[in-house]
This record gives C-alpha cells, structure tokens and sequence, in this order.
C-alpha cells in the first residue's frame, strides 16, 4: 500500500510541475516520461495491492450465497483462475519487457522495458498473493472480505 501511495503522490507532484513549467514557457519535457511511470506503476501495483486485500477481482455475490464445500470449491476455482491469469502476466509481462529493449522512451532514450517491467512484477505480486489466500483459506475457511459481516 505504501508503494501505491509513492506512485500516486509521484504521479500527481510530476503533473502538477508539469502543468507550472509548461505556464512558465519552460516546459521539462522528461516531466511527462515521469509521470507515465508512476501511472504505470500505480496501476500495476495496485493490482496486486488489491488482491492482496481481497478487494479485487472477486466474485462476493456468488460467494456469500454459498457455504461449506460448495463454496470451498467455488472460491478455490475462482483463486485458481486468478493464478492462472497471474502466472499470464508474468510469462508474457517477461517477454514483453525483453521486446522493450529494442525500442527508445523520448526524449531519455531509456528503453521501454523499464515500464514493461511492471507487467511481470505485478504478476508474481498477484500469484504469491492468490497462493496465500488459497493456502490460508484452505486452512481456515474462506471468510468474507474484509468490513463485510465480520469484526476486525
């Protein structure tokens, strides 16, 4: 969550100069590089933040109408299909970023695979995160997420 909150408040500063050097008539052209990045990787990580917190790609109306092994599998099929788009990320996040060595972000002719690079992180954040969930609530049960019907 922290690197989530660096990302946002990066992304916003970065604008904010933007927007002031550019009134001034002295616009910083790498300013908007800047901000591209910490989008990119706010998204990303967020992603993964989220899933880490059970707040995304989750299906709690199916869920919550179900119990006992019923809904074992159920939440066991949806985590599982989460991994496997995670484990996606992280192939094609990989080869996506070593394509990205061959073109030039401008004008700091940085390669592109530096922001490529979010893809696969934010991939094997998601798989570590949806392994400890399903570890977790093949243990303890599946419970709803968190704030909904269970005190903290």
């Amino acid at each position: 969550m922290v690197l989530c909150g660096v990302a946002i408040t990066g992304f916003t500063i970065s604008v904010m100069c933007d927007v002031i050097t550019r009134m001034a008539g002295s616009p910083w052209l790498w300013l908007q590089e800047v901000t591209m990045t910490f989008f990119i990787y706010g998204v990303f990580i967020g992603t993964a933040a989220a899933t880490r917190r059970n707040d995304h790609l989750y299906l709690a109306a199916l869920a919550e109408a179900m119990s006992g092994r019923k809904r074992m599998a159920f939440e066991t099929f949806n985590r599982l299909v989460v991994l496997g788009v995670a484990l996606s990320m992280v192939w094609f996040g990989y080869l996506n970023f070593l394509d990205g060595f061959r073109s030039l972000r401008m004008p700091s002719m940085t390669p592109l695979a530096s922001l490529y690079a979010a893809i696969p992180l934010c991939g094997a954040l998601v798989a570590l995160f949806i392994v400890e969930q399903l570890v977790n609530g093949w243990k303890n049960g599946f419970s709803e997420p968190a704030g909904e019907g269970q005190a903290q």
